[in-house]
């Protein structure tokens, strides 16, 4: 059977592409207009990545559901080996040197563990998903690899993939009453997990509760980032003409940070047209899910969009001010490139559901 992609598969590279150059053009403004600092080096990255993730898009999806759990166990060895080797930056222990190029395996996690918990979950019947012992191993697939990024530290991605695995879990048809008795032992061990924060993570969400507090300590990223906000208006202030960005008064601009940019120089209706372009984006890949038939393509392409909709939704309600800061970029437009080629690989993981949507789930075993 010859498989081919489809208007879906090609409206979701285009709003890729677009949310890539909306990104292209921040980073330029971040960077006082010199493309070469952080906007040429993201697009490269960009384009490298989309034609390697477009070349396997079109591999047997049987392949990828053979190697799940092999990604998850590559990741856990990557995230060990930036435990013990790893490179430091900004107090925290999270980056892997392998030649020249410098890796976050943390970010990397998020597709073994999407993948995985795919593998696992669309192997099973519901009436073995109901019962409690069928649900260590996937607790275990999600929690083994956030214990280890927890102690990076790196709050950020931890809560993302905890997040992306509740969403598995919640559309493998796991009971409601399960979720509520772990958001209650969640609560009940908040005093517990207080005493394991880092002293600036614990500023961190205190500033959250009363910014005014530390305003020129923990709280000032959050306070310029509100000024920034709200001075944009309507219409923003224009192209590198943002005063909280262009003088410096908003401390990583290029990566936490760049909605910041966005709506103090293109304002609401800029803010607008990137919301709704993700929002399509999320919207695709659900179209595609729904039209996927085996379950493990439709259960990575569940995992993918809710990883974008975590991510974005995490990044806006931390820069106004929300929820607190714990260091999330925003998806295809903040400066990183361990993010964002693990945003581009869960494209095409998509695309690759998309191409191969056709077959079965039978076919996957075989």
């Amino acid at each position: 059977m010859v498989y081919r992609s489809s208007l879906s598969s090609i409206i979701l590279l285009c709003l890729t592409g677009l949310l890539l150059c909306c990104g292209w053009i921040i980073l330029c403004s971040a960077a006082n207009g010199n493309p070469d600092e952080w906007s040429n080096k993201q697009i490269y990255t960009a384009l490298v990545t989309l034609l390697l993730s477009f070349a396997t898009s079109f591999m047997p999806i049987r392949y990828f559901f053979k190697i799940s759990y092999y990604m998850l166990i590559l990741c856990i060895i990557l995230l060990i080996a930036a435990e013990f080797s790893g490179h430091t930056a900004m107090g925290a222990q999270r980056w892997l040197k392998i030649g020249g190029i410098t890796i976050q395996p943390s970010e990397l996690s998020k597709i073994g563990v999407i993948l995985s918990l795919a593998r696992y979950f669309s192997q099973l019947s519901l009436e073995q998903v109901s019962k409690i012992r069928y649900l260590i191993i996937p607790l275990l697939i999600a929690f083994i690899p956030v214990g280890i990024i927890l102690r990076q530290p790196n709050l950020g991605t931890s809560t993302i993939i905890i997040l992306i695995a509740g969403t598995i879990f919640f559309v493998s048809n796991v009971r409601i009453w399960k979720f509520v008795c772990v958001i209650i032992g969640g609560l009940i061990s908040m005093p517990f997990i207080w005493n394991f924060l880092h002293d600036y993570q614990k500023r961190r969400l205190m500033t959250f509760l009363n910014p005014e507090d530390d305003i020129l300590g923990a709280g000032y990223n959050i306070m310029q980032s509100k000024i920034a906000i709200g001075s944009g208006g309507l219409y923003g202030k224009g192209f590198m003409h943002g005063t909280q960005v262009q003088l410096s008064f908003l401390p990583e601009k290029h990566t936490d940070f760049v909605f910041t940019i966005l709506a103090e120089e293109f304002g609401f209706y800029g803010v607008l047209c990137v919301l709704s372009l993700y929002l399509l984006l999320i919207f695709m890949i659900y179209f595609i899910a729904f039209r996927v038939k085996s379950r493990y393509g439709r259960i990575v392409c569940i995992g993918v969009a809710s990883m974008f909709f975590f991510h974005i939704s995490i990044n806006i309600g931390m820069i106004s001010g929300l929820l607190p800061v714990v260091g999330t970029p925003l998806p295809l437009m903040s400066y990183g490139r361990s993010n964002l080629v693990t945003m581009i690989i869960a494209i095409g993981l998509v695309l690759n559901a998309d191409i191969y949507r056709n077959q079965s789930q039978s076919k996957l075993l075989q």
